[in-house]
């Protein structure tokens, strides 16, 4: 009677213990992602539906590992004070396995240090500031988007070609616009050595004195300009431009204009011959792009932007990490993203192992307003390690021995 009762308490307590793990065992890997979603819609509406597709046919498929993935957003209201507190919440509170996200720069440089100090990976979607690979580079840090330096890169040798001596500049006063303004003179100085920079314009982000600035650009009699604005910044530059006649006789070689995100509403005042980084949706014919622009109109009823193709390669980018690790736990996940190679829209990629800056690369290509709607034409696809500088120059760049 003894034995066969000690049996029955053994055998309930080994179920409980069971039924406990069972319960209490994981079933979701949540990622924490955080951006300024309310201050950037035009980026990050489009941005949020291209990770929405990348979960529903990830986990359409059975998840990562067995588990499915789980998406838990914060916004950052644009101010980096509030970005740290927001992943200090995911952290704590969510319990999340890794971070994601953030568009502005200085934001994004905040979340890094956060990371840093808090060894959580993180990878940066959309920041596009050196810095957060480079100089304030950290082990924790992987960064998806074609960098300022990528894409200015880009632009620069068409610029030379141009042959245009006296140039003003244009550019947002954060982080990213005081980047790509100083990498702009950096490398045409070293392409065009008799360049002169006769203006520069410094605007507040979101708040640009367009006529200010426009008349300020023009009394300075360049032969061409580089621009940096982007967004509502841009439009006003580009709407009191045209009033003003700032760019006639004049070329513009300008970054992210290209981007639907901001050439979309430009509409009838879309300029003609600017050259530019972009996204020519409408033109890409790789088995990739078809694929993801094919199941992004079967969702969502309208066509992508860049915004979903970021968003989209970021959660594709962390199923593939955590494929590759076996586990969504941080030490693993950053041996197993140190050479990754991912499938994106825009065709493979890596993540390289010297910096954490991933390989894609960016559309470059001439503005046309074609029926009062703005497009890309002339374009070709560059492929972000072929912009990139050498071995030695970024190990300088991050203090590497």
């Amino acid at each position: 009677m003894k034995l066969a009762l000690w049996v029955r308490l053994l055998g309930m307590s080994a179920l409980i213990t069971y039924s406990s793990l069972t319960i209490s065992a994981p079933n979701t890997i949540k990622i924490g992602e955080i951006n300024s979603y309310k201050a950037q819609p035009a980026f990050l509406e489009p941005y949020k539906k291209g990770m929405e597709l990348a979960i529903d046919q990830i986990n359409a498929k059975g998840g990562v590992n067995g588990q499915k993935l789980e998406l838990i957003i914060r916004d950052d209201n644009a101010t980096p004070g509030d970005a740290v507190r927001a992943a200090e919440e995911l952290l704590v509170r969510e319990k999340v396995d890794v971070l994601a996200g953030t568009f502005l720069s200085h934001i994004g440089l905040a979340v890094a240090d956060f990371a840093k100090q808090k060894k959580v990976f993180f990878l940066a979607s959309e920041p596009l500031t050196d810095k957060i690979v480079w100089q304030n580079g950290n082990e924790y840090t992987f960064r998806l988007r074609t960098s300022t330096y990528m894409q200015t890169s880009m632009l620069v040798p068409e610029a030379v070609k141009l042959k245009k001596k006296r140039w003003a500049i244009v550019y947002p006063n954060y982080e990213y616009g005081q980047s790509a303004a100083a990498t702009f003179k950096q490398l045409m100085k070293a392409a065009q050595p008799d360049v002169e920079f006769v203006a520069e314009q410094a605007t507040v982000l979101g708040r640009v004195d367009s006529a200010a600035v426009v008349q300020a650009l023009a009394d300075s009699k360049p032969d061409a300009i580089f621009n940096v604005l982007f967004g509502a910044d841009l439009s006003k530059f580009v709407r009191e431009g045209n009033t003003r006649g700032l760019f006639q006789g004049r070329q513009v070689v300008s970054l992210l204009t290209g981007e639907p995100e901001y050439l979309d509403p430009l509409k009838d005042e879309s300029p003609n011959g600017w050259i530019v980084t972009g996204y020519p949706w409408y033109g890409i014919q790789t088995p990739e792009h078809k694929a993801f622009f094919l199941a992004y109109r079967e969702k969502f009823q309208d066509y992508p932007r860049l915004g979903s193709v970021i968003g989209y390669t970021t959660i594709i980018s962390l199923a593939e990490g955590m494929k590759k690790a076996k586990s969504a736990q941080t030490p693993a996940l950053i041996s197993a993203f140190e050479g990754l190679v991912v499938t994106s829209p825009f065709g493979k990629i890596s993540y390289r192992k010297i910096d954490h800056q991933s390989t894609m690369g960016a559309y470059l290509g001439k503005t046309m307003n074609q029926g009062g709607k703005g497009t890309m034409t002339d374009y070709r696809y560059i492929d972000g390690a072929s912009v990139l500088p050498p071995d030695a120059v970024v190990k300088t760049l991050r203090k590497l021995n």
